[in-house]
């Protein structure tokens, strides 16, 4: 071979490396893009209840139908991007959730709020899938490709960073509409860049994409997550009994479709590898324990200890920093040991955090509370980094879609039951205060739906009588917040335990595919 041969070989393989980053870079683009948006809705969630007087039940799915629709349509997304090309969905979705972030902004009622969010959710099930299945294609040596997933969930936790700390700049000078737009930039760029630096990517022999399966899928999912919320809310009514026998129904009729189809819209034998079906599960129970709780954290740093959005969204950096940390070295350090100890540790960490927060109380220093963000940062960028890893390693490329879709079908799913559930557990016991004696029924009424419905009910009376309706409402939101954090620290140490269990064995890949 001539001297200029290799230059030319060496040049190729430099630019083809190069070109994996680049499109890594617009990849990381899209996530930021769901992440800023979520947490940015939880530090909003106190101007938005002033403005449009949500009630709390109204509140709550606000903040979770963004969830239930993702969850409900993710594995349904996953495949379509199997079929018509990842490249193709993600850039579809992209434009699709700039413009639906739109029409959030400028909501003027909480039913017109909860279609946005609904809307945004169907156009998010089409990003998170899609990168994810893109990294699996683009990178094959296994190291490379632990590192972009460590890059790629880096990002998320710096989006859930970026998200308060911007969306609480604008707060201070803005309308609670403003902290969506933020997704236009963003938007614009992936969309313009992708499209020349993405490469497509698809399962050649995917099949039809069967609709039926896509509607049991999503009335399954968004139907047993209704009845388990309505159950931690109000208790069991005929109506959420219904919901229940629906959902189970559809996502009975769904698995059994699945086997009997030729080209299913999800492989179901993905679940007989043991490492799959514990990272999956890791990762639905992490993510429940947590969500929840940080959906109300903004409140708690906000309503009760009076930080102002900006101030409440630094306070929160801790856990993206951590996260960003560990996520970057979580590939390597699992290699090293093992994964099973790398995701356990991680969990119990999580775990072990949370329990701190039983202690927090309405004059808690930030020493307490940034200590704690810090650790569930930290293990959550460990836990999270590795179970992506295994879940994509442990299927062909061209199931990337299909796997990357049980994924975050897990992600989300967590989140709604953990803000249903966590959030019902909060809600319960903070409607427990008692309103001062010669409140007006509807005055106690509304400080009884939310603590931001309180603070606002807290003008209709005289100072002495609102000073005293907001502590009680405020001490009874901390109560709140404390179980919450109990069961949320629960759910993560048994989490470990079954993890240290299914995770026996399984390693992550280290030579290169062909």
């Amino acid at each position: 071979m001539s001297r200029t041969e290799q230059l030319n070989r060496q040049t190729g393989v430099e630019e083809k490396s190069r070109g994996r980053w680049l499109a890594l870079s617009v990849l990381v683009l899209a996530v930021l893009l769901v992440a800023v948006d979520a947490t940015v809705l939880g530090l909003a969630t106190p101007a938005l209840s002033e403005d449009l007087k949500p009630s709390g039940t109204q509140l709550l799915w606000i903040g979770d139908i963004y969830s239930f629709v993702i969850a409900g349509l993710l594995v349904s997304m996953g495949s379509l991007g199997d079929r018509i090309g990842r490249k193709k969905l993600l850039l579809a979705g992209a434009t699709a959730f700039g413009a639906v972030s739109v029409l959030n902004a400028y909501a003027t009622s909480p039913e017109m709020m909860i279609l946005a969010r609904a809307l945004l959710g169907v156009a998010g099930a089409t990003l998170m899938p899609s990168t994810l299945a893109l990294i699996r294609n683009i990178f094959h040596d296994p190291k490379e490709r632990s590192l972009a997933i460590g890059i790629w969930g880096a990002t998320a936790s710096a989006g859930a960073a970026v998200g308060p700390v911007v969306g609480g700049a604008l707060l201070q000078h803005f309308w609670w509409g403003s902290v969506f737009l933020i997704n236009l930039p963003v938007m614009i760029v992936l969309v313009v860049v992708g499209s020349r630096l993405l490469p497509e990517s698809k399962n050649p022999v995917a099949g039809p994409w069967d609709l039926v399966s896509v509607g049991l899928s999503l009335v399954g999912v968004i139907a047993v997550v209704y009845a388990v919320k309505e159950v931690a809310t109000h208790g069991l009514t005929w109506e959420v009994a219904a919901s229940a026998t629906l959902g189970a129904g559809a996502l009975y009729a769904f698995v059994r479709r699945q086997f009997r189809l030729a080209s299913p819209l999800l492989d179901m034998r993905l679940f007989k590898h043991r490492g799959f079906s514990g990272a999956v599960l890791a990762d639905l129970l992490t993510v429940f324990g947590l969500s929840g709780l940080v959906f109300f954290l903004s409140q708690f740093l906000q309503l009760v200890q009076g930080r102002d959005p900006l101030e409440a969204g630094l306070a929160e950096l801790p856990a993206a920093i951590g996260a960003v940390v560990t996520g970057l070295i979580a590939g390597r350090y699992a290699r090293r040991y093992s994964v099973r100890s790398i995701v356990t540790g991680g969990l119990a960490a999580i775990g072990l955090a949370l329990g701190t927060l039983t202690l927090i109380h309405k004059e808690s220093g930030y020493p307490l509370l940034g200590a704690a963000l810090l650790v569930v940062g930290l293990g959550a960028g460990f836990s999270f980094t590795v179970t992506a890893d295994v879940i994509l390693s442990s299927v062909p490329k061209e199931q990337a879609g299909s796997a990357s879709a049980v994924s975050e079908t897990a992600y989300e799913l967590g989140a709604a039951l953990g803000i249903a559930l966590l959030g019902s557990v909060v809600t319960g016991v903070y409607q427990g205060f008692t309103a001062p004696a010669g409140v007006p029924a509807a005055v106690a009424d509304a400080a009884h739906e939310s603590l931001g419905g309180a603070v606002e009910a807290a003008r209709l009376v005289d100072p002495a009588t609102a000073q005293t309706m907001v502590h009680a409402a405020q001490e009874s939101f901390v109560d709140g917040l404390r179980f919450a954090s109990g069961v949320g620290a629960a759910v993560l140490l048994a989490t470990a335990v079954a993890a240290w269990f299914l995770l026996k064995g399984q390693k992550l890949q280290d030579g290169i595919e062909h």
